[in-house]
């Protein structure tokens, strides 16, 4: 765990029995941190709690609960939800994230053209966020363009994440949770520019689906690596 972020001890991730989440719960418990689960179902948050804690051999403590549990209990929130529940998770946690960052992976995916970007009304799903939390609210987007294949399992992972958020040092504390997660960031500036971040999801998935994989990425190069 990072000097940096001694003060982030708990982290709760909202919707994190989906792959996605499941993936980042395991990263971020292997480097040392205390991780929730949540799910609108805390029995469902624990089933993912238990294979998780089975994964790690016993190195780590992972739990489960609701939402809106999981989310009270933890200095930084992440939220892993499927983009048609965006709207309505958001709005059942409102009260629990104040005072807190929110990290949204969520991607505004639109089926079956899953290939297609087609974003919200609001410019990007980090922006709806902020629409919905209001102005107040720390938000960073983050984390949409890795392959839950490389999370969940322990190797080298060569896909870059590129951090958006409303104020730098929200974006600096989400930059070492990349680093302890084995990952390498950058910081992509405001907020406004999660609407490259989260396109890029469906470019890189009809990329996955041009050459039958499950793990195109992105990576930075032409400056100094981390």
């Amino acid at each position: 765990m990072t000097d940096e972020l001694v003060r982030i001890k708990t982290i709760a991730i909202a919707g994190g029995t989906g792959k996605e989440g499941k993936g980042l719960a395991f990263r971020w418990a292997k480097a040392g941190y205390r991780v929730i689960i949540g799910s609108r179902a805390q029995e469902k948050a624990q089933i993912a709690a238990n294979d998780l804690n089975q994964l790690l051999g016993g190195s780590a403590t992972v739990s489960g609960l609701t939402n809106q549990q999981a989310a009270a209990e933890a200095d930084l929130v992440v939220l892993t939800v499927p983009f048609e529940a965006h709207i309505p998770t958001l709005e059942g946690l409102r009260d629990y994230l104040k005072g807190k960052i929110l990290v949204d992976v969520s991607v505004p995916l639109v089926p079956p053209k899953v290939t297609k970007v087609q974003m919200p009304p609001a410019g990007s799903a980090a922006l709806e966020a902020r629409q919905i939390l209001g102005e107040e609210q720390r938000i960073v987007s983050a984390f949409q363009n890795i392959s839950y294949e490389h999370l969940l399992h322990d190797e080298e992972i060569s896909c870059d994440v590129l951090v958006t958020g409303s104020d730098k040092e929200a974006r600096t504390i989400v930059l070492g949770l990349v680093k302890d997660a084995g990952m390498v960031g950058w910081d992509a500036g405001v907020i406004e520019n999660s609407v490259v971040l989260e396109g890029m999801t469906s470019i890189l998935i009809g990329i996955n689906k041009q050459f039958g994989v499950q793990s195109a990425g992105i990576q930075v190069t032409g400056v100094p690596r981390p």
